[in-house]
């Protein structure tokens, strides 16, 4: 997938830099995966890079389009995925911090257009279901109980 990724980088102007192909390869093999992971990831395959370097390669690459930041509000640290053609959303795992795509709702659907746009062009929306996977559920020593102050992460103050 390398000339893949070669011509997806220089049809957004972006040069073909070893670290640019090596993290769109690790987002290739790991879907999701954090900044911290990607780190480590890279380093593996260019032990030169820095930290740095790579937090720099992933905004590049998410402002150019080419990978998408998910950033539920709540959730352990930012991920990032190749998946930026749809409008998919996630499931996220409260006790773990696993996300998966999900695509749009279908029947019942959420609401993805709002009643008032004030003015704004929409481009997308984002819908974020949280719960626990089925590992998490298996290892729960007891029921899980969804309340008020654990349905929904805390918005901005």
């Amino acid at each position: 997938m390398e000339a893949f990724d070669v011509t997806a980088l220089r049809g957004r102007g972006l040069r073909a830099t070893r670290p640019r192909l090596a993290v769109l390869a690790t987002l290739r093999r790991r879907p999701h995966a954090s900044a911290e992971e990607v780190v480590r990831e890279v380093r593996e395959s260019l032990d030169a890079v820095s930290v740095q370097a790579v937090y720099d390669v992933l905004n590049a690459l998410a402002l150019s389009g080419l990978v998408r930041r998910v950033d539920p509000t709540g959730a352990r640290a930012a991920r990032y995925e190749l998946d930026v053609g749809d409008n998919h959303h996630h499931l996220v795992c409260r006790g773990c911090g696993l996300i998966v795509d999900v695509p749009c709702a279908v029947g019942h659907a959420v609401c993805l257009q709002p009643a008032l746009d004030h003015g704004f062009a929409l481009a997308e929306s984002e819908v974020t279901y949280w719960g626990l996977c089925s590992r998490c559920q298996t290892e729960a020593t007891g029921p899980v109980r969804v309340t008020a102050s654990t349905a929904l992460p805390e918005g901005p103050a």
